[in-house]
């Protein structure tokens, strides 16, 4: 494995640096910018079971060092996905892909990654339960351990893939569901997803969302997201994905000292959409100041 080589779930990553899903769509518009098979994959836009449109707008409010949204899971449901938008990716990006999947029941999960699990294409199922369980009257699967547990068992009864399941930040302790989608049998859990916020318009004294409250991301997060990192890389003996504000090749030191296997990166894209280009090419002069001869040696520290 080279400097920059790490093993995310059996599969060896050229780096550890990997787009979030809802800040890289499908990869298509930063193909046209740089060659992406630089990075070490991408995880694409949240897929469900049946298309959605997603929230009303505005769904988008600038904060302080980063951003709220609450876009709400637009995406054209996955036999799209399956049928137009994995094809037109092979064109471009030459590496097994993150499958990002959400969903509003168990059966959406279970349906949705029985489908992804046949395409080649598809290394990951990322598996977002940060979603709301409309069968327990809304609560977000990841915000209970017996409800992540269950969506990870159901999800593993039918796949084959390696199962990363996505988890919550907003919760009084972020490692009991990480040991429960670890009992259940998860290949992995990748963390945080976005922090619950909102802003108000003074001039109306509304909320500046339609949909009121909306998830914060951006640098604003990484303190939070650092500390939820190193928390669950205690916790469980599954590789853990780091994700939160990172911005710099140093942030992604720091995560992967914190324990974790791979980072995301995600707010970043939109601010600099060659943001993780400049991040890859950064990290062996990172390293070098800092004494890091590979980044396996750091995640073993």
């Amino acid at each position: 494995m080279g400097r920059l080589s790490v093993d995310l779930c059996g599969i060896r990553l050229d780096n550890p640096v990997i787009p979030a899903s809802g800040c890289f769509g499908y990869g298509k518009e930063f193909a046209a910018l740089y060659d992406i098979d630089i990075l070490g994959t991408f995880s694409f836009k949240g897929t469900t079971l049946r298309p959605r449109f997603g929230n009303p707008t505005p769904r988008i409010a600038e904060t302080p060092a980063g951003m709220l949204n609450a876009v709400g899971l637009q995406n054209p449901g996955v036999e799209r996905v399956i049928a137009e938008e994995l094809p037109a990716m092979r064109a471009f990006f030459h590496k097994p892909v993150m499958a990002n999947v959400s969903g509003f029941s168990v059966e959406e999960y279970v349906e949705t990654c029985r489908l992804l699990d046949r395409e080649a294409q598809v290394g990951w199922l990322e598996v977002n339960i940060s979603c709301p369980n409309v069968h327990g009257g809304g609560m977000s699967f990841g915000t209970d351990p017996a409800a992540a547990a269950e969506v990870t068992k159901a999800v593993k009864a039918v796949t084959q893939k390696p199962v990363i399941v996505k988890l919550s930040p907003n919760v009084t302790d972020i490692t009991q569901i990480a040991r429960a989608c670890e009992a259940a049998g998860a290949d992995g859990v990748s963390l945080i997803n976005t922090l619950l916020g909102m802003r108000i318009d003074l001039k109306t004294k509304k909320p500046l969302l339609a949909n009121v409250t909306g998830g914060l991301s951006g640098p604003a997060v990484f303190p939070v997201a650092l500390r939820m990192v190193w928390q669950v890389c205690r916790a469980v003996q599954i590789p853990v994905v780091g994700m939160g504000g990172i911005a710099t090749a140093e942030d992604v030191l720091e995560m992967m000292a914190a324990g974790a296997t791979a980072v995301e990166v995600g707010a970043a894209n939109l601010t600099d959409p060659f943001a993780c280009k400049k991040i890859i090419e950064a990290l062996p002069a990172a390293m070098d100041r800092y004494g890091i001869k590979t980044l396996s040696e750091l995640k073993k520290g």
